[in-house]
C-alpha cells in the first residue's frame, strides 16, 4: 500500500510508491505501508466520512446563526495572529466577528487577541484531543458552544500552525485562507500544494523583509500559480500593517 491521499473535492485513493508524483524523482521507500495495508485507507476513510458529517453540522449552526465562516491556516510563525490584532482593529464597528483560536498547548495566542472587542474562544488540541496538529470538525464543534453564534456576523477560526494536515480536514467553513511569510521560500507551494490548492487566498506575509532575503517573490507567484492558479493573492506586512485593508476587505466580500 501506498501513501493516503485525499483530494480537495473530498474522494480519497492511494499511492503506490511507483506514481506518488508525475516526475522522475525517487519518491522514497514507501514499502512499509504494505505492513497495514487496505485496513489503513478504512480507517482513514471512516475518519474523514466522521469529520464531514459533523463539518456538515457545524455548517447548518452556521447558516442558521447567519455567521460567515473562515478557516485561517498556516506554518507556525507565519503570522496568522498578529494579522489578527491588525483585522480585529480595522473591523471595529463594521462586523461582529469571533475567534475560534486553535492550538496544541497554551492560551498565549487567544491572549492576543483579548481586548480588541471579538469574542475569543480557546481549543487546544492537547485537552482531550490528542495533542493533533490541526483543527477537525469535532474540535470546532467543541470550541462553537463557547461563542455567542447568534450575536456574530463573522468567524475566523485559527487554525494550528502547520503546512499538511490542516488543509484535509473540512470544519464547516464557508472560505479558506492562509498566511505565508516570504521567509519560508519560493518552493513551499510545490512541496505542500494541498495547502495552497485548498486555500480562496493567500496572504504572502512579511514583505517588509524582502529588502533583506534572497527571496523571488515572482518565482514564488509563479509556483503558487501552478498549484492553484484561482487564489487571491494578498501581499501584507503584520508587522507595519500594510496590505491588511486590502485583507479586511476581502473578508467583508466573505461575509456578504
Amino acid at each position: 500500500m501506498g501513501r493516503f491521499h485525499r483530494h480537495a473535492d473530498g474522494t480519497a485513493h492511494e499511492h503506490d510508491g511507483s506514481h506518488i508524483d508525475d516526475t522522475d524523482h525517487d519518491a522514497g521507500d514507501h514499502s512499509g505501508y504494505a505492513l497495514t495495508g487496505t485496513s489503513r485507507v478504512a480507517v482513514l476513510e471512516d475518519i474523514f466520512s466522521e469529520n464531514d458529517r459533523v463539518a456538515a453540522e457545524n455548517r447548518a449552526l452556521f447558516a442558521a446563526a447567519g455567521v460567515r465562516t473562515v478557516n485561517l491556516m498556516s506554518s507556525p510563525g507565519a503570522g496568522k495572529t498578529s494579522l489578527l490584532t491588525h483585522t480585529l482593529a480595522r473591523l471595529a464597528g463594521r462586523l461582529r466577528i469571533g475567534i475560534l483560536e486553535g492550538d496544541i498547548a497554551t492560551s498565549i495566542d487567544a491572549d492576543r487577541l483579548e481586548g480588541y472587542g471579538a469574542a475569543v474562544a480557546l481549543v487546544n488540541t492537547a485537552a482531550g484531543f490528542g495533542g493533533e496538529c490541526h483543527l477537525d470538525a469535532v474540535m470546532v464543534q467543541s470550541g462553537l458552544s463557547r461563542l455567542p453564534l447568534a450575536e456574530l456576523d463573522l468567524l475566523i477560526i485559527e487554525n494550528v500552525g502547520n503546512l499538511v494536515c490542516p488543509a484535509e480536514f473540512n470544519v464547516g467553513e464557508h472560505a479558506k485562507a492562509m498566511v505565508y511569510a516570504v521567509t519560508e521560500g519560493e518552493e513551499k507551494p510545490l512541496k505542500y500544494p494541498v495547502m495552497f490548492r485548498a486555500v480562496d487566498t493567500v496572504v504572502v506575509n512579511k514583505v517588509d523583509l524582502l529588502p533583506y532575503l534572497d527571496f523571488d517573490l515572482e518565482l514564488f507567484l509563479a509556483n503558487l500559480h501552478d498549484v492553484n492558479p484561482r487564489a487571491t493573492v494578498i501581499q501584507a506586512s503584520a508587522r507595519t500593517g500594510a496590505g491588511v485593508e486590502e485583507w479586511c476587505r476581502w473578508l467583508v466580500g466573505r461575509n456578504t
